[in-house]
């Protein structure tokens, strides 16, 4: 059984979201604060977590890099902000996913699910290999020369397994969006070249792997090694 951690300083949210998702055949815990829910993570473990970001004594965001000390579970953050800012800032904080509140529990169910598939177990041979860069899937990492782990969040790591699993193929905008989100919003288009962009920026630090991936003007990316 697969087991949720929610926090949210609303209660009554929790309670509802807890029986929902418990008849979804999870395990639930909930958290009314941030603190509580990063202390259980010493003793508890969990295959993904829903944050709140606005909640007193310690928000989401002063949150999130706490939780990635202890667990690697993947985040979906929570929030009133609606602003195509707010939700680029959520996503390069190093959060999985980003949800608007009011939501759909039917459609954060969804997202949850993706978000699992993500990582569930896979083939220890299933690495892909394009000296110098290796991408293994079981660890969920990417290496440079086969030995140094390149330092990328989970949403990058995602874009670059996208990439790299069509190599020399245009992915559209479309295409990264429904890969990553389930779906796709033409404001959704700048996210993406944000999160690109940082990707670019890390891989050019390796020798070997600049310009690896190419723009494709105004359809997407395409992955050249």
């Amino acid at each position: 059984m697969k087991t949720l951690m929610l926090i949210d300083d609303d209660y009554e949210v929790l309670t509802i979201n807890q029986k929902y998702f418990q008849n979804e055949g999870y395990d639930v815990l909930i958290f009314e604060n941030a603190i509580e829910a990063i202390e259980a993570l010493d003793t508890k473990n969990v295959d993904c977590i829903i944050l709140d970001i606005m909640m007193p004594k310690l928000d989401g965001m002063s949150a999130l890099p706490l939780i990635r000390k202890k667990s690697s579970a993947p985040v979906i953050f929570l929030t009133g902000k609606d602003s195509e800012d707010d939700k680029i800032n959520g996503l390069l904080s190093g959060a999985d996913d980003y949800m608007i509140k009011p939501y759909s529990l039917k459609e954060l169910s969804a997202r949850i699910k993706v978000q699992l598939r993500k990582t569930a177990p896979v083939s220890r041979s299933n690495i892909l290999s394009f000296p110098p860069l290796s991408i293994d899937k079981m660890q969920h990492k990417a290496f440079y020369d086969q030995s140094e782990e390149i330092n990328i969040s989970n949403r990058e790591y995602d874009l670059l397994l996208l990439f790299a699993s069509h190599p020399r193929e245009t992915i559209t905008f479309q295409e990264i969006g429904h890969s990553m989100w389930n779906t796709y919003q033409e404001d959704e288009r700048k996210t993406i070249m944000v999160t690109t962009s940082r990707l670019r920026k890390k891989l050019e630090r390796y020798k070997g792997l600049e310009n690896c991936i190419e723009t494709v003007y105004g359809k997407g990316y395409k992955f050249t090694l």
